[in-house]
């Protein structure tokens, strides 16, 4: 029996957080509802709350593992391959991973105790996300579970594609950081060094360049273990701070409001949740709770609180497109489609559109900007020994002249 950390509000309106022993986060919610409190968020203990897409965390299972088995499950079903029949036959032959056939086991176990196959993958929820288990439990009541399963292959394909192009962008520009950083922290604490015994036995005043190279050379000599420990533990510092919930926001802010990278993380979050309600949609998944999901897919804080505010309005009866359209973040195309979606109900095809549409336009915007990033590391890299070479020659320069003088 899984653990999971809840977020409820009591009868009196009084917010309360607790863990609940369940076999899947419905069972956890209607143990809440038993206890008169009403769920506001539900999650597997260590699970990262702001996020329900089990391909975006750590489950010991990869994207292209999950992919593969979610393929595989398609093409024997769309054979007539009943499904025990199929899940046995993909445990036989075993996926390599022993996390993935552990959980096809425990799915069989469910199916053989009269459980559906949507609730044996709900009570896998770290391997098998919402998205995954509200598709196939609509595949399940429509009769086109392989339909759906195909789509989902295709779904954790892109998924998986975007968010490698969005990282290999983010990481690329950190990692040359901190290896122009270490090298410039090698040449303050070993080369410098040397220059300065030259320059003490001439006895000359030094320019003011070099004083000011040779003083950051003493610091780093003198602090270099704080130095390093801060460039090599900047890195992991920041990130489980930015793991924290109040960091997790302000990261999200900061991210999506710098002026170039912001217009990435930005369309990359557009073409997420646009892609994640198109493939709910069609599956027939209801539109209020179709945003809900999506809205933990966007994969930033600040377009997640526009989502959420969309499902308010839904519920309310109100427009989809209504809050996106107030929005300052979300491009008037986008808000615009949507409506027209919304008007023709073709929602879910007009969605689709957004995803390709934003999807290239991640692409062809991570490549730009690795390419425009690399040659400006290397004049900034360059500049910086420039500088350390000036100085430290100038002294030499003055005392040639002195000795021609």
């Amino acid at each position: 029996m899984a653990v999971y950390n809840f977020q409820a509000k009591t009868v009196d309106g009084r917010v309360q957080k607790g863990e609940v022993d369940a076999e899947s986060e419905s069972e956890a919610k209607i143990k809440l509802r038993a206890h008169q409190l009403i769920p506001i968020a539900v999650v597997l203990k260590g699970s990262k709350s702001g996020s329900s897409f089990s391909f975006l965390q750590n489950t010991g299972i990869t994207p292209k593992e999950l992919q593969t088995f979610t393929r595989q499950l398609a093409v024997l079903t769309g054979a007539g391959v009943p499904i025990v029949q199929s899940l046995e036959a993909l445990a036989r032959g075993g996926s390599g991973n022993p996390n993935l056939n552990k959980g096809i086991h425990s799915i069989l176990a469910a199916l053989e105790a009269g459980k559906t196959l949507s609730a044996g993958l709900e009570s896998n929820s770290h391997i098998f996300d919402k998205i995954y288990v509200q598709l196939v439990a609509a595949g399940e009541e429509s009769g086109s579970l392989d339909t759906v399963l195909n789509r989902l292959a295709e779904y954790i394909e892109k998924s998986n594609k975007l968010k490698g192009k969005v990282k290999g962008a983010l990481v690329y520009p950190a990692v040359i950081l901190i290896v122009s950083g270490l090298v410039i922290t090698a040449i303050l604490i070993f080369v410098i060094p040397a220059f300065v015994e030259l320059f003490s036995s001439s006895g000359q005043e030094l320019p003011f360049l070099t004083r000011f190279v040779v003083g950051a050379s003493d610091v780093f000599a003198k602090y270099w273990y704080a130095i390093l420990t801060v460039l090599i533990g900047g890195p992991f510092l920041f990130k489980a701070y930015a793991n924290t919930p109040e960091g997790e926001k302000n990261v999200d802010s900061l991210m999506i409001s710098a002026p170039v990278l912001g217009t990435l993380v930005l369309r990359s979050s557009i073409a997420r949740f646009t892609r994640t309600l198109a493939i709910l949609l069609a599956a027939g998944v209801r539109l209020a709770e179709a945003l809900e999901i999506g809205s933990k897919t966007t994969g930033n804080y600040e377009v997640e609180k526009i989502l959420r505010s969309c499902k308010d309005s839904i519920t309310q009866g109100r427009s989809f497109s209504g809050p996106l359209q107030k929005s300052t973040l979300i491009p008037d195309m986008v808000s615009q489609m949507i409506s027209i979606g919304e008007e023709s109900g073709n929602l879910d095809v007009m969605l689709n559109k957004i995803a390709d549409f934003y999807e290239e336009e991640v692409e062809a915007a991570a490549d730009t900007l690795t390419s425009l990033i690399e040659p400006f590391m290397m004049v900034f890299l360059g500049g910086i020994i420039a500088v350390l070479v000036i100085a430290m020659y100038l002294p030499i320069f003055n005392m040639a002249g002195t000795v021609t003088g």
